[in-house]
């Protein structure tokens, strides 16, 4: 360990922290909350070694706090065995850019409302996009919640660690295990809540629904098997399938049956013991972000609740799931969110919405800085009847990593508006998807393990950058 350059990061706290090889102990909370935000900016922006040790401060001054990574599976079987109400439905929330401030947002929210079922995610393709590899973004949550004075279960996601097509159709070998990198990477750095989808492999050329949904649950199975070789003691890892890659047709309850009796036959052949699946995503009428009119504004769509509430509840009935997952959601109108929970949905994903409210608040010159970006780094990807509105829609997501520190640095003023608007948008989202009160089944159901990771996670070898424009957000 290189003492001098920890105690330099240890300074930025104030002295409100000591660390030790065999112990954190915190001796000022308040001064740790008013100064942690110092550490979070280093975790995202800093120099590879300084970059590390800041996230290792970090993940111990967490644990050390009480705010702990863990694993929602046990509340969404809880939820299965009809042990808690179909009262809320769990919001999965995507943070790409301004993901501490962001974060502080949720957690103000969640400490207001007494809510507790909430889930912070971020998909494999987010992560080659925004420039946040998982340790990055577990710091920016944790880091949060001591901001915020949240204590108490943190719910940190892997969603949509997907498999690529394209590039399992060439190699399969190397795909599958790409995935599996960042599965290790992602348990070890404290994602105890994992999506798996393997949906892009749906073979809908074969004759009959088993036959076309055999890769998926075979590959699902294998790795979930894997995960459970990965998970600390004490953690179960909340795992998710998928049926439907969204964007696709809609989901029938001949497609999950055959999905989850395939995937429970593979399972017990290569983890005989292993625990299954806690939920599961299907397809209902959306896809991610939105459709985008010529204008700039979002199409509406028409989402088919009824097969979201039927399949739910096949899902709880027949397999002990927590029930469906709804994708693609946060560019749906504000009067739909209620419908998720009249449909008992377990988990709705949101992303794209956030994303938007803060382009939308960014000074001019910067947005002009990042369109010119635009212009020149993604113009492949401009199709000759696209509008300038359609296009920088559809592509700014691919400047949010190359313009991370100048959204980090963004005016004082600027970032209270963007976070105030968030924290708006926040609180309407968890009152429709009846986020009140929530904290005591968490509390009812889980139990935190604390779990303290190595200092050679945080500077060892940084991960590659990944090819990601062909994955689902």
């Amino acid at each position: 360990m290189n003492r001098p350059k920890l105690q330099e990061m240890l300074d930025f706290l104030e002295g409100s922290l000591v660390l030790t090889d065999q112990k954190t102990e915190i001796v000022d909370r308040k001064r740790l909350e008013e100064n942690i935000h110092k550490l979070a900016e280093i975790s995202a922006l800093g120099k590879d070694l300084e970059k590390g040790l800041a996230q290792f401060i970090i993940r111990r001054a967490a644990l050390a706090y009480g705010a702990v990574p863990s694993s929602i599976m046990e509340l969404y079987l809880a939820r299965g065995r009809g042990e808690i109400p179909l009262t809320f439905t769990a919001p999965a929330i995507n943070l790409r850019m301004l993901s501490f401030d962001s974060a502080r947002a949720v957690f103000r929210v969640a400490k207001e409302m007494d809510a507790g079922a909430f889930i912070f995610e971020i998909a494999r393709s987010e992560m080659g996009y925004s420039d946040q590899r998982p340790a990055e973004y577990t710091s920016s949550v944790l880091a949060a919640a001591i901001a915020e004075g949240y204590t108490g279960p943190v719910f940190i996601q892997g969603d949509h660690f997907q498999v690529s097509a394209k590039r399992y159709s060439t190699s399969p070998d190397s795909e599958v295990h790409a995935v599996k990198d960042l599965t290790r990477e992602a348990i070890a750095s404290g994602f105890y809540n994992i999506d798996i989808d393997t949906s892009t492999l749906v073979d809908l050329t074969k004759q009959s629904v088993p036959e076309q949904q055999k890769l998926n649950y075979t590959l699902s199975a294998m790795y979930s098997a894997y995960i459970r070789s990965l998970q600390p003691d004490g953690i179960q890892v909340s795992i998710g399938g998928e049926i439907g890659e969204v964007g696709g047709y809609n989901s029938t309850e001949e497609e999950l049956r055959a999905y989850m009796d395939g995937y429970a036959s593979e399972l017990s052949k290569q983890a005989p013991k292993a625990m299954g699946l806690s939920k599961i995503s299907i397809q209902t009428g959306t896809s991610h972000g939105g459709v985008v009119l010529p204008d700039g504004s979002i199409a509406k769509v028409n989402l088919d609740f009824g097969i979201l509430l039927k399949l739910s509840r096949v899902a709880r009935s027949a397999y002990g799931l927590g029930g469906t997952v709804q994708h693609g959601a946060s560019t749906l109108p504000e009067n739909a969110f209620g419908k998720f929970v009249e449909s008992e949905a377990v988990e709705v994903h949101l992303a794209t919405n956030f994303q938007n409210m803060i382009f939308d608040r960014l000074p001019d010159g910067l947005r002009s800085d990042i369109y010119a970006f635009l212009d020149k780094n993604n113009s492949s990807d401009r199709k000759p009847d696209m509008t300038n509105e359609q296009f920088y829609y559809k592509t700014r997501k691919f400047a949010i990593g190359p313009f991370k520190a100048q959204t980090w640095k963004l005016p004082d003023a600027t970032k209270k508006e963007i976070s105030q608007v968030l924290e708006d948008q926040f609180r309407k989202l968890f009152v429709h998807l009846g986020m009140q009160g929530t904290r005591k089944f968490v509390d009812q159901t889980i139990r935190p393990v604390k779990v303290e990771a190595g200092l050679k996670l945080y500077i060892g070898e940084a991960a590659e950058k990944e090819e990601v424009s062909d994955l689902a957000d």
